[in-house]
């Protein structure tokens, strides 16, 4: 634009000087024209009067008439002065023409003039009318003359003019194509007007058919431009196209080529997300079960599939709806998937609840295929679809309606789940009177159902996580009763006398046996472990911690008390024994002069599993450890406290061998 403006400028300024020379030479012109004109008329009576004496063959008369020429220009007025001469000279063409050439008189000015003069001798006109007829006639003719002077001065300025014009369209032009290197200028001072109109004719046509051709340019580029630009705005343009013809340079070409690629590109990708935009809501109305068709074409009738894809708005507006049509769907896509979900849980709690049959359940698998899927997983068609949604709604309903009516199996069902986990957790509880206000809560109906669910649910996960905390303990208490079984084991198969015969299995029992010492070994540091981690439990929790309704610790420190008796009493009969043995080892010796080896008395053995007392005619309170434990540890920890069994301990070690003392 600067380049144009500063074009324009120059262009002004050539035009201000060529008008200012143009002034200086008219005014030069009309002084010449004068001067010229004075000369011109007398030239043209020294002319007439040449002719006239030539005419009369008289060359002292031209120059008599040359001086009266001189005086009667300087006198008189040179109309009259002239009208004299061609008088003059027409009386004497005709007499040299009638004598000439007769046969040609008719059609001359001086046959004319001749009739003329006849004409008024015959009517007798006076001579003062007579110059007044001819001082007419020589107006006239000057008339004439001056309307051919005035037409050819101006069809000369009209040439010049056009030849102005010419130099001003070409000079345009070239600046408007911004060529300034055209070699087809011609010379503008050479030539006559019209040779200069000619030699600048073929240069403008040659221009004017190449701005014509880049008008086509720019126009089919604005319009391409345009059309885009109508299609980003959703509308049409304000007003139509226009070319600005003064500067249709090939870099201002190259820019709106340069802006149409780039609005091309714009266009591409507009038209790619709205591709995407159209794609997703595609499969959101699959997923929603909705209807695509009248979904796009609310947001703009193009989008349908039937349009091709060129036609497809790319308007702002077409692109912001799409995004907010694609914003809400997502939305009532989460929004029904989490209701969706919602109903799942509720499925599958009640089935699980009242046990419902594989068969029943699978009649709705489509809504449990989703029960923990992501949004962004759910693609299949009609996953969401509104109906599918009411009929899980309407089965959840049902059950519900079901389970009020089997609200007493339930309850009763969770309550004895409660139990389990109590039982497994060795932890008492009232069963019956349990079950008797369960009953009670429910034949009232003063409690909803769902109510005294949430609240036996609420007791089982306490249950669950107060049995989880005793879990450590619980185990520890399994293997301390585990060692207890086989220490009453390992006393058994000590008292068996073919415990080292070669018969079936007894290799399996001595391997076991061996494994039984060393487990028995530990069950003093099982029970310190033991009373730690059940103390630590008990500063923790601020309460007692019972086992099968005995305090743990209770039973603990029983066991320890009648262990360490037990070990008295071993150790008590061991004393005893050798006391009783000596006074026979000394009889023995001064007998037979040698002493022999010890020998346990046959009678002092028994077979496995008896007891010296009957085995259970004295038990303790430490057969409490596992009231709803198995009986075969209950058996073993009776046999592991009871005093008939403190015989039973100290054969083992009598079993052993024993070096006599000194």
């Amino acid at each position: 634009m600067m380049v144009v403006e500063k074009r324009n400028r120059e262009l002004r300024g050539e035009r201000e000087g060529m008008s200012k020379v143009r002034e200086k030479k008219k005014k030069k012109k009309k002084r010449r024209s004068a001067y010229r004109r004075s000369t011109m008329q007398l030239d043209f009576c020294k002319v007439q009067c040449y002719k006239l004496c030539q005419s009369l063959r008289s060359p002292s008369l031209f120059e008599l008439l040359w001086v009266l020429l001189k005086l009667g220009f300087e006198l008189l007025k040179f109309q009259i002065l002239l009208l004299l001469i061609r008088n003059l000279c027409a009386f004497t063409r005709m007499a040299v023409t009638e004598a000439e050439n007769p046969l040609l008189g008719e059609i001359t000015c001086g046959t004319l003039l001749q009739k003329l003069q006849e004409i008024w001798d015959e009517v007798g006109e006076s001579d003062e009318e007579r110059d007044k007829l001819l001082l007419q006639i020589e107006e006239d003719c000057l008339n004439v003359y001056k309307k051919k002077v005035e037409l050819a001065a101006k069809s000369r300025a009209e040439l010049l003019q056009t030849l102005s014009d010419a130099n001003v369209e070409l000079t345009n032009l070239i600046a408007a194509l911004g060529d300034k290197s055209y070699i087809g200028i011609p010379d503008k001072t050479s030539g006559t007007i019209k040779e200069q109109l000619s030699a600048i004719a073929p240069a403008l046509e040659q221009l004017w058919q190449q701005k014509e051709e880049r008008v086509r340019e720019f126009s089919g580029v604005q319009s391409q431009i345009q059309k885009i630009c109508e299609e980003i705005a959703g509308g049409l343009s304000n007003g139509p196209l226009v070319v600005d013809e003064s500067d249709l340079s090939l870099k201002r070409l190259d820019d709106y080529k340069s802006k149409l690629q780039e609005l091309q590109k714009e266009k591409s990708d507009r038209l790619n997300k709205v591709l995407e935009f159209v794609s997703t809501v595609h499969d959101l109305c699959a997923v929603l079960g909705l209807d695509f068709l009248s979904t796009v074409t609310e947001v703009h009738p193009s989008l349908d599939e039937a349009n091709g894809v060129q036609n497809k708005s790319i308007s702002n507006e077409t692109l912001s709806t799409l995004a907010e049509t694609v914003l809400t769907l997502k939305e009532d896509k989460n929004q029904r998937l989490k209701k969706l979900q919602e109903l799942a849980t509720q499925l599958t709690d009640l089935w699980n609840l009242m046990d419902t049959p594989d068969e029943e359940r699978e009649l709705f698998d489509h809504v449990i295929c989703n029960m923990s899927a992501p949004a962004h997983e759910v693609t299949v068609s009609g996953a969401l679809a509104l109906d599918l949604i009411e009929q899980a709604e309407v089965e959840v309903d049902r059950l519900d309606k079901l389970k009020a009516s089997r609200m007493k199996e339930i309850a009763f069902k969770k309550q004895t789940e409660l139990e389990e986990i109590y039982a497994r957790a060795h932890i008492e509880i009232k069963q019956e009177v349990v079950r008797e206000r369960i009953m009670s809560l429910v034949d009232s109906g003063n409690t909803e159902p769902a109510e005294l669910l949430a609240q036996m649910d609420g007791e089982i996960a306490k249950a669950k996580e107060e049995a989880f905390s005793r879990k450590e303990i619980l185990d520890r208490v399994e293997k301390w009763m585990s060692a207890c079984e086989e220490e009453s084991w390992l006393e058994d198969y000590n008292l068996d006398q073919n415990r080292y015969s070669a018969s079936r299995g007894a290799h399996l029992n001595l391997k076991r046996a061996e494994k039984a010492r060393i487990l028995v070994s530990k069950i003093t540091a099982m029970v310190d472990t033991l009373v730690a981690k059940t103390r630590a439990w008990e500063d923790d929790k601020s309460m007692s911690f019972e086992y099968d309704g005995v305090p743990l610790l209770a039973m603990l420190d029983e066991y320890t008390i009648l262990r360490q008796e037990r070990e008295e009493e071993k150790r008590r009969q061991k004393e005893q024994k050798k006391q009783q043995e000596q006074p026979h080892t000394d009889q023995d010796t001064s007998a037979f002069g040698s002493k022999p080896s010890p020998a346990r008395p046959v009678s002092a053995k028994k077979p496995v599993g008896t007891r010296a007392n009957g085995g259970g005619s004295n038990e303790t309170p430490i057969k409490r450890l596992s009231m709803n434990g198995s009986k075969s540890k209950r058996d073993s920890l009776n046999k592991l406290t009871s005093p008939s069994n403190l015989g039973a301990v100290s054969k083992e070690d009598d079993a052993s061998p024993v070096v006599a003392s000194p």
